[in-house]
């Protein structure tokens, strides 16, 4: 009989140790090492794997499939971000911070399949029934034919699993809480994690039914339910901003049925979770025109365009070292995009504290941004407003140049569509193909170097300090 031994591992990137240190050398992440008991193996090929296996039938790549038939759940957000709704068999885990809105999201649309006439099953591993009952006639959900649970071990679960037959939906919050009695680990662990979702999607492909897991995040990264499980499922959905905020956006990290980096708007309400049809509208609905250090960003989210507005800030320095204080966007891609402005285009914003903000809580992460922070930035170093009837959108390469960006007409659609009258994007290159076509009533101004939105802003510049803003709008028109 083999002997036990122990290993360490990280329980927020799973990477095994020999033994206990400090930090994690995977993920660079202090005192997440935990002690696992594993049964010591001989490495290599099991003996006689080759033997009493049946032959894999290999068929050619071209072939006919129907489209996946899906499972709606009436949250036309949610069936955004999905693809279109569950697919039968599948595992879509739903992660995100504690209190941040998952046990609610998800017990709406268990409600509405259930009322669609699915079987839907929400097994609770954190909260009682009671609990969970009281949560459903808040939401006003407590007549749905929901079939409710309250269990966390494993084999009760897969046990109970079994005997349904016509179970459409299933619903495990979370599976943090579940554990399998074979493993000696804390429900929690990696090893626990792994194994009871392994168990779990097992079953649901075997069975046919959809299986939502739900994760927990914390602020110190100290459990693994999401990170560890994300190449074992077939969709991931990240709940982003804070509980503090009214906005939640739920964006796909991965789905193998639909897009990925698509996002669903919802606003906490008393009531539970209400979808934002026009998230363009919702982020612009407190934006006024005339402030400087303000810009309105046309970006693409997935198949959607969102319009967003970046606000910027920049105050004289008091000590040695400005600060650089992003929300919403890269702290490397601000650094690289000061540089250019002072390299290229001679404005001196080095001893400047800068302060950035992508308005309403959306985190962006396309490149095409960059022409809208210039924009801002531009508008706060001048105090000169931005036009208010402008949407930017482009990306700015390292020699100032203005480089093209993906989907241009579907984002002058949205600006149009929300009464913006003018666009700044990057200068067209022909390269073939149908020209650009612009909503009527859109004037386009085309530019080609960061030095061309300079320009303007430096003209009519307001000095902050005597002689400082002339000195810079002297040097960016000369440039």
């Amino acid at each position: 009989m083999a002997k036990p031994t122990h290993r360490f591992v990280c329980q927020s990137c799973g990477t095994v140790h020999p033994k206990w240190q400090g930090k994690c050398e995977g993920c660079g992440e202090w005192n997440t090492l935990a002690e696992e008991a594993v049964e010591n193996r001989v490495p290599g090929p099991a003996k006689g794997a080759s033997v009493g296996g049946r032959k894999v039938e290999f068929v050619a790549l071209k072939g006919r499939s129907s489209p996946p038939a899906r499972t709606r759940t009436g949250i036309e957000e949610l069936d955004r971000v999905l693809g279109g709704g569950f697919v039968p068999g599948s595992v879509v885990l739903v992660g995100g911070d504690p209190g941040i809105g998952k046990s609610t999201l998800l017990l709406q649309a268990a409600a509405r399949v259930a009322e669609s006439g699915k079987r839907t099953l929400y097994v609770s591993g954190e909260e009682a029934i009671e609990q969970v009952r009281l949560r459903a006639l808040r939401l006003g959900v407590s007549g749905a034919p929901l079939g409710l649970a309250a269990a966390t071990s494993l084999r009760d679960i897969l046990a109970s699993l079994e005997e349904e037959r016509d179970a459409g939906l299933v619903i495990m919050d979370s599976i943090q809480t579940v554990w399998l009695d074979s493993l000696d680990s804390a429900p929690g662990t990696v090893s626990q994690v792994r194994a009871c979702a392994a168990e779990l999607g097992r079953l649901a492909k075997a069975k046919g039914f959809a299986l939502v897991l739900v994760g927990h995040v914390t602020k110190e990264g100290t459990l693994a339910g999401p990170r560890v499980l994300e190449h074992m499922v077939d969709a991931t959905l990240y709940f982003e901003g804070d509980r503090g905020h009214q906005f939640r956006i739920l964006r796909a990290t991965k789905n193998r049925f639909g897009a990925t980096d698509e996002i669903g708007v919802f606003e906490m309400t008393e009531a539970g979770l209400a979808e934002v049809r026009n998230p363009s509208a919702l982020f612009l609905a407190e934006r006024r025109g005339n402030v400087s250090g303000s810009a309105v960003f046309a970006g693409l989210e997935g198949t959607r365009p969102v319009l967003v507005e970046v606000q910027a800030l920049l105050s004289p320095s008091a000590g040695g070292s400005p600060r650089r204080q992003v929300v919403g966007w890269d702290t490397g891609r601000l650094a690289m995009l000061l540089a250019v402005l002072e390299s290229r285009c001679r404005m001196t914003l080095g001893m400047n504290d800068v302060y950035l903000n992508i308005a309403g809580g959306l985190r962006i992460n396309e490149p095409a941004a960059d022409l809208a922070v210039a924009a801002a930035l531009l508008s706060a170093a001048t105090d000169r407003p931005c036009p208010p009837d402008t949407v930017f959108f482009g990306e700015v390469g390292l020699s100032g140049e203005i480089r093209q960006v993906a989907q241009t007409e579907l984002r002058l659609r949205e600006a149009a569509k929300l009464g913006f009258s003018a666009a700044t994007l990057p200068r067209r290159v022909a390269r073939g193909g149908r020209a650009l076509s612009a909503p009527d009533g859109l004037r386009l101004s085309e530019i080609g170097h960061l030095a061309d939105l300079v320009a303007p802003f430096a003209a009519g510049a307001r000095p902050r300090a005597p002689g400082k803003a002339k000195a810079q709008a002297e040097g960016a028109e000369a440039e």
